[in-house]
Formats: structure tokens, C-alpha cells, sequence
């Protein structure tokens, strides 16, 4: 647990579960998914100066993303930034999809089904901006969100191009591997984006699950996007 520098103005903030981002410009830091409910605390620790969260970016409305983003944007009204297509779930007005499970996330999913992470109540956030693919948001150089349905309805990725860093959400996982993430609504979707991911100019890939890749990792993704197999479902 605890905070840890990649690269200059890049950390990933390891949380007893799951994983969330900070970017730096300046004094002003940049927040991407926020972990589970109670996470904020972590976060708070982690953190010299929670008054310098000047934004929350959610990648996907799911628990382990978006659960202490009611928590954090009441410290200091830092706005929450979710797709349109999952904001109705973040503000809780609308409950979550189901996954498609597939043989592989079998017995992935019946291990976090013990932990109770589906399941646990997520406090709901108020939705201050509505995102759509192409917005272009006003950090790190101008960063683009790249909306990659099929984990959720309304997953993005987020995109430095100035820098090369790209931050995948669960739509790409680190796991034994690069791989498709976990427990998704429409795997076809899924791989579509996962390909369009692929094509982007990083160097640096930042993963929801699993080990960021800090050098080098445009070839390592696009080899993992190409050889690929949709998974059978269950």
C-alpha cells in the first residue's frame, strides 16, 4: 500500500484492494478511479495535500473504481468525471449490469465474490461531468478520453499523447500477462477497444489490474492485442 513514482508527475497509489492514478501539473494534482468504498482514507495518507485534487476521472462504474469518489469530492469539491453511459450508476440512480462470465473468469469471479466486493454498497456520487470519446480534458498536455465500451457501457480509456502514458481501465489487464480484462458485458466490444488501444503511440501503459508497464510498452500491447482469442462463455 502506499504511494510510488513511475515517472515525473505519474504515481500509482496501491490500495488493499485494486489501484488508482495521480498525474501532477504543477500544484494540482489529477485523481483516476478512486478504489473501493473506505479506499479514501488510503488515499488521504498517501497524499501531502488532498487539497490539490483539482479533478476525479472514473474509468467505469464499478465498485473497486469509483467507490470512495462521494468521499473524496466531499474534501474539497473536486469534480467527478464519468462517461455518460455509467454516470447513472455512479450517482446510483441506476443499478450496474451484470458480466458475462466466461471459463476464465470463473474462478476469478468466485473469489471476489467471497471477498464481497460485487456486492458491497457504494456510496453515491454526485456526476459533475458527463464525458463522451474525444473530450479532451485539461491535464497533462491535453488529456483525450477514448470511450471503449464492452467492460461497461461507458469504460474509457484515458490518453497523454504528449507524454505516451495511457490508462486502460479494466479493459486491459496486467495479470500473468497482458491480457483482456475481467467480467464484461460485451466481450466483442471489448476486443474492439482493446485493438484501438493498441494502436495509440505509449510508452506507458497504466493498467485498473496488474502492474504498470513504464518503458517500452507500445510493442508489448499491440503483440497482446493481436494474438487475442475471444474467450468462450461459460
Amino acid at each position: 500500500m502506499g504511494i510510488m513514482v513511475l515517472r515525473p508527475s505519474l504515481s500509482i497509489l496501491r490500495l488493499k484492494f485494486g489501484q488508482a492514478y495521480v498525474w501532477q501539473d504543477g500544484d494540482e494534482l489529477t485523481l483516476i478511479d478512486t478504489g473501493v468504498p473506505g479506499a479514501a482514507a488510503e488515499i488521504a495518507d498517501a497524499l501531502p495535500d488532498t487539497s490539490a485534487i483539482r479533478r476525479i476521472v472514473i474509468t467505469h462504474g464499478h465498485e473497486d473504481h469509483y467507490g470512495s469518489a462521494a468521499e473524496i469530492r466531499s474534501w474539497h469539491g473536486a469534480p467527478v468525471h464519468v462517461h455518460s453511459a455509467d454516470a447513472a450508476v455512479v450517482r446510483g440512480t441506476a443499478r450496474k449490469a451484470e458480466p458475462v462470465l466466461t471459463e476464465f473468469d470463473q474462478p476469478i469471479w468466485e473469489h471476489i465474490k467471497s471477498l464481497g466486493i460485487p456486492d458491497m454498497p457504494v456510496p453515491p456520487s454526485t456526476v459533475d461531468v458527463e464525458l463522451a470519446d474525444g473530450d479532451v480534458l485539461g491535464f497533462g498536455g491535453g488529456a483525450q478520453i477514448i470511450h471503449v465500451p464492452g467492460h461497461t457501457a461507458g469504460s474509457i480509456a484515458i490518453y497523454l499523447p504528449v507524454h505516451k502514458i495511457l490508462f486502460t481501465g479494466d479493459t486491459v489487464a496486467n495479470e500473468g500477462g497482458v491480457i483482456l480484462g475481467v467480467f464484461n458485458q460485451d466481450e466483442d466490444q471489448m476486443l474492439a477497444g482493446f485493438r484501438r488501444l493498441a494502436d495509440l503511440d505509449v510508452e506507458t501503459v497504466c493498467f485498473g489490474h496488474g502492474e504498470p508497464i513504464v518503458r517500452g510498452a507500445g510493442p508489448i500491447l499491440r503483440e497482446a492485442a493481436r494474438t487475442h482469442q475471444k474467450r468462450r462463455r461459460i
